[in-house]
């Protein structure tokens, strides 16, 4: 008999529960980097840049949030994904389990999800692990502008990791 495919293929993102959608997140902290917005001539939003400044809440050798819980009461800009608006967010990572899945992609082989590995996001360079410097005494974001968050990853897979 055929195994039921995974969740994430089954179920679009607005329908998934609480563990799933949480799930879903590779811990790459890449969406945890402070962006700059641009504006254009008119005084409207223009272009994006990334930077490579962690927000002060993330922890930079486990890519995960210090307090994920009040991250809201403490980073009052921090946004919170929901079904809704990931489709219009421009800055997540184009590695972003829930961009790739708004757009109708899958979960990339390396996503723990897959291959059952949660250090496989820092393995495969993923990850901000390494890459990303600390809020604090970084200095102005426009001197951390860098193009690798908006990038997608390119690991190859090994035949002997993640069958």
């Amino acid at each position: 008999m055929p195994r039921e495919a995974p969740f994430w293929k089954r179920k679009p993102l607005g329908a998934m529960s609480r563990a799933e959608w949480e799930s879903l997140c590779d811990g790459c902290g890449r969406c945890c980097l402070h962006k700059i917005r641009w504006a254009d001539a008119n005084g409207t939003e223009g272009a994006l840049d990334h930077t490579n400044v962690a927000c002060r809440l993330l922890d930079l050798k486990s890519c995960r949030c210090r307090d994920y819980a009040h991250r809201h009461d403490i980073v009052p800009d921090c946004t919170q994904l929901t079904a809704r608006n990931v489709p219009e967010l421009d800055w997540l990572p184009p590695s972003c389990a829930y961009r790739r899945l708004a757009e109708g992609k899958d979960l990339p082989w390396w996503h723990h999800l897959v291959c059952g590995e949660r250090e496989m996001v820092h393995r495969v360079g993923a990850s901000v692990r390494g890459k990303a410097v600390a809020e604090r005494g970084a200095g102005p974001l426009q001197h951390h502008i860098v193009t690798w968050p908006g990038q997608p990853v390119r690991a190859r897979k090994p035949k002997e990791i993640c069958p």
